[in-house]
């Protein structure tokens, strides 16, 4: 239903937008019956939505009108097809200079500044009203009105005059403005009951990043901040953004393993659902294999699994996991693993997250592997955007119950130096560490579990070997100290390995 009831004492109705993402901003719709401002520069999206909001109220059999005002009835309509959309139930009122205007002997067009041409307007789309007794209007734009206007008393006073107009008719309209004549139109703002503004924010690589907010909403809740969004065929698509404090659940406890016992015993006996993970190291340490094992071990229990992937290719993950012994195929054909493929240039934020939400709530996936967050960082327009969404994530998932597995790649290779893109090890609720380091003329990979909130886990530092046999945990490294460092030294003299295998 477009309509429904907001409260059930004071029978507020709501009109939905049509658009998933939005109602749910707006905990329903915008309330019905009344005036509504959407803000937007030029291609930020408001004749869609505006097309949106028609066409999921003549679904509901309503009567519904979109004036233009600049476009023409051609310009709209090839919006509709790139969409794939039908307007057979939408009446379109064109107001728009003809040919005509163009002789000189007609000059004062509809959109020339005068007194008469301000009446024409106002009056053909007042009577175009009162035939069709609309149930939803959309007016495109107000741009235009306002030029016809001339002064800002005139025009203040005429949307005025529209919105007492159409209140009394019971009609919820959007004034659709493109702020093309002042950067901020407060005084329209303030007649307005609601205001939604769409933004875009460019970067310096990649698709442009699209959000919305809105600013002003009398009498009605809604999800303040700004939320992306995204043009699909289909329309807009919007990308609520998370608030973990609305999806709080209970579930019984239970811990994850990885089929290899060694490595569970790091953990102290393995990773306990609802908690984060962070997988930390330098590139080709055998962090994404880690997490490849315990997708492989969840997904032979009977549970799903959604990887994604930044930086490497589906079929690349896939055999390098063939190569390793763990054979993650027949569970990418089962469906109880699903891979991903994540452009950071091509994605908001946003979008990204609403992906994992899909993952958890509609496919019912238990674990959760974002491979890396390096990928994720660049989809962001700054390190601290990216601390508050990964919180709200993080928090999410763990109420969810999820076993959430993060890979993080360190610059540099060995030795001391090594430095991470941005500390969200505070975020984890558990770290794992992974070094090279030297040793009888050999690079070795180790890793040891430096943090696990609220359990127990090993101490130790264990060698990782990767071969066509598995993936094997050694024993701890107790004949050693340095092998964090790189250059690992014996405990009997102090002296740097020589002549022997640190590992062995």
């Amino acid at each position: 239903m477009s309509v429904r009831l907001q409260n059930s004492q004071e029978e507020d109705l709501l009109t939905a937008t049509g658009i998933e993402g939005l109602d749910d901003i707006l905990h329903g719709g915008f309330p019905h019956g009344h005036f509504f401002l959407v803000e937007g520069e030029p291609g930020s999206g408001k004749t869609t939505l505006g097309l949106q909001f028609l066409m999921d109220g003549a679904r509901q059999g309503e009567s519904v009108l979109y004036v233009t005002l600049s476009e023409s009835r051609r310009e709209i309509e090839k919006v509709a097809r790139s969409h794939h959309w039908s307007l057979e139930n939408v009446t379109i009122y064109e107001f728009t200079p003809q040919e005509e205007s163009l002789r000189p002997e007609d000059q004062y067009s509809a959109f020339h500044p005068s007194d008469i041409e301000f009446e024409d307007a106002t009056q053909s789309i007042l009577a175009q009203v009162e035939l069709l007794q609309p149930a939803r209007v959309v007016l495109d734009s107000l741009s235009e009105i306002r030029l016809l206007a001339r002064d800002s008393l005139r025009y203040r006073r005429q949307v005025l005059a529209l919105k007492h107009f159409f209140n009394n008719r019971n009609c919820t309209v959007l004034l659709l403005d493109d702020r093309t004549s002042e950067a901020h139109d407060l005084q329209l703002q303030s007649i307005a009951h609601g205001v939604l503004m769409l933004e875009k924010v460019p970067r310096e690589y990649g698709n442009t990043r699209r959000r919305l907010q809105i600013s002003k909403m009398r009498g009605a809740i809604y999800r303040e901040g700004y939320h992306d969004y995204g043009f699909q065929t289909g329309g807009i698509q919007v990308y609520p953004r998370l608030v973990a404090a609305e999806h709080r659940q209970v579930f019984p406890d239970g811990v994850a393993s990885s089929g290899i016992p060694a490595l569970d015993s790091l953990w102290g006996g393995g990773l306990e659902h609802g908690t984060s993970s962070l997988l930390l190291g330098p590139a080709g340490v055998g962090k994404s294999s880690i997490a490849l094992a315990y997708s492989v071990a969840a997904a032979r229990r009977g549970e799903k699994v959604s990887i994604f992937l930044f930086e490497e290719w589906i079929p690349l993950a896939m055999k390098r996991a063939a190569g390793l012994n763990l054979d993650v195929q027949p569970h990418v054909e089962s469906g109880s693993i699903q891979m991903q493929q994540i452009d950071p240039a091509e994605l908001s934020p946003g979008e990204f997250i609403q992906k994992v939400r899909r993952a958890v709530e509609e496919d019912g996936a238990k674990v959760v592997v974002i491979d890396s967050l390096n990928g994720f960082m660049n989809a962001m327009p700054g390190e601290q955007h990216l601390v508050l969404q990964m919180h709200e994530l993080l928090a999410f998932l763990g109420q969810k119950r999820v076993v959430t597995i993060l890979v993080l790649s360190q610059a540099g290779l060995m030795g001391t130096g090594m430095a991470s893109p941005v500390d969200l090890s505070y975020l984890a609720d558990n770290v794992m560490l992974f070094r090279y380091y030297e040793a009888n003329g050999r690079v070795h990979k180790a890793l040891s579990v430096v943090k696990k909130r609220g359990g127990y886990h090993e101490d130790t530092i264990r060698e990782l070997t990767m071969s066509s046999e598995g993936l094997k945990i050694g024993p701890p490294l107790t004949d050693f100290r340095g092998i964090l460092t790189g250059v690992p030294s014996s405990y009997a003299d102090g002296r740097t390995v020589e002549g022997r295998d640190a590992g062995s």
